[in-house]
């Protein structure tokens, strides 16, 4: 059983899982930071969802920032190791999706790495299809770009 809660962006545990995250990445990448634009930060992350075990132990994250007025894109999805293949990443995804449609958000776009082909599955399994390169990821070698587009209706319309 997995329980998703809307926190701050600087909560500490929400902190340690987008380290471990980023740690991830770049052991994947030989240690380059390969994501271009700019990182998200608490002024542009409209929302910030930390799932926690039935220990109360936190287990996996994910953020959106919003692009225009009908559109956001997640940003720091994580699912600890140890949680992975538990239906964590699924349930995370499926609240930022609500969260975008109850903000009136009917499209969800997201870019991921050519390196996390784990991550590449993941998507395009739960719905996502591939989108051309868009805004700061545009001309980048080593992104992927997806997006899914919501339903405009209540959020039980989100699969």
């Amino acid at each position: 059983m997995t329980t998703i809660e809307a926190r701050p962006w600087d909560d500490p545990a929400g902190v340690s899982l987008r380290t471990r995250q980023r740690e991830e990445v770049m052991d994947r990448y030989g240690g380059v930071d390969t994501e271009p634009g700019a990182h998200p930060t608490a002024d542009d992350v409209a929302v910030f969802l930390i799932a926690f075990d039935t220990a109360g132990t936190p287990v996996g994250c994910g953020a959106l920032r919003q692009l225009d007025h009908s559109s956001a894109e997640i940003k720091r999805m994580y699912v600890d190791p140890q949680a992975r293949g538990t239906g964590v990443a699924t349930a995370v995804l499926r609240a930022l999706e609500r969260a975008a449609v109850d903000r009136g958000w009917t499209t969800v776009r997201l870019e991921t790495g050519t390196g996390q082909p784990d991550a590449i599955r993941f998507y395009e399994r739960e719905g996502y299809v591939a989108i051309p390169l868009y805004g700061d990821y545009i001309g980048s070698e080593l992104s992927l770009c997806y997006e899914r587009v919501l339903s405009s209706g209540a959020p039980a319309d989100v699969r």
